[in-house]
């Protein structure tokens, strides 16, 4: 099973070498479980500078915090195993499931990435400074801003052109279900960030995201089609009049609601 899909990428092996540095440094995934698979996964990495930097950030963690983490019931067994290599096992009591990283190198990030939209300014101004700060950042702070920083930060860069940076928000701790479901209607969002949402079993049981990727015409039709027997009478007839929804989609929910005015 993926642990999110940012980590997909590093293990596709689709990743930049200066952002597997980073990452190697223990600078980039805001969750534990993240931040230790892809540690443990550039361990073994091509380049030898990688490879040392991720061993030197595992051996920095403390071995009770980690004996705690692999106690948790979401590790995967492979790393149960990688660490017992090392002399490292799970411990008695399981730690809380919490999602912080087990290592912090970048406090100060997290400060200039924190939620924003506190100030008196204007909204509209607000929004395209952020769009042009955003825009003149580096790709390694676009990646770190997407996954760790503000509601308004993953709000523009879920649209952006790069798919590991729209990954990275859709991997975010921080994001809502309130957040999924306006994703889930962006006709603006690329098909890829519609499949996450669809993958994402939690996510996928709130009726109104369901709903929301089903009148989406982005969504890829097969993910509709799946859906469309959740849907209700009511809604199901609004799919099949909406011209903006794909027309095997609208057709197939045409049937639908037929066979279940029919059936009653």
């Amino acid at each position: 099973m993926s642990v999110t899909p940012l980590f997909d990428f590093f293990k596709r092996g689709e990743v930049a070498r200066d952002v597997r540095l980073l990452a190697a440094q223990g600078g980039l995934a805001p969750r534990a479980l993240e931040q230790l698979s892809i540690l443990v996964l550039l361990v073994d990495d091509g380049d030898p500078e990688i490879r040392q930097t991720a061993d030197l950030t595992l051996s920095r963690i403390p071995p009770d915090l980690l004996s705690g983490f692999l106690a948790r019931s979401d590790v995967p067994v492979g790393l149960r195993e990688f660490f017992a290599d090392r002399g490292i096992f799970p411990a008695d009591t399981a730690a809380a499931d919490a999602d912080a990283p087990l290592i912090e190198t970048d406090a100060a990030d997290e400060a200039s990435f924190g939620e924003s939209g506190e100030g008196g300014e204007d909204e509209g101004d607000d929004r395209e400074s952020l769009v042009q700060k955003l825009a003149k950042m580096a790709f390694p702070d676009r990646l770190k801003a997407a996954s760790k920083g503000s509601r308004e930060m993953r709000a523009v860069l879920v649209r952006d052109p790069n798919k590991m940076i729209a990954a990275a928000v859709m991997s975010s701790p921080k994001m809502t279900e309130s957040e999924v479901e306006g994703i889930a209607k962006m006709a603006s969002v690329s098909d890829d960030v519609l499949r996450i949402i669809g993958a994402n079993r939690a996510w996928m049981k709130n009726y109104k995201i369901a709903f929301a990727l089903t009148r989406n015409p982005k969504t890829p039709v097969a993910l509709s089609m799946s859906l469309l027997s959740r849907l209700n009478e009511h809604d199901l007839a609004q799919v099949a009049v909406d011209r903006n929804v794909p027309e095997p989609i609208r057709v197939a929910a045409r049937k639908k609601a037929t066979a279940g005015k029919s059936g009653h």
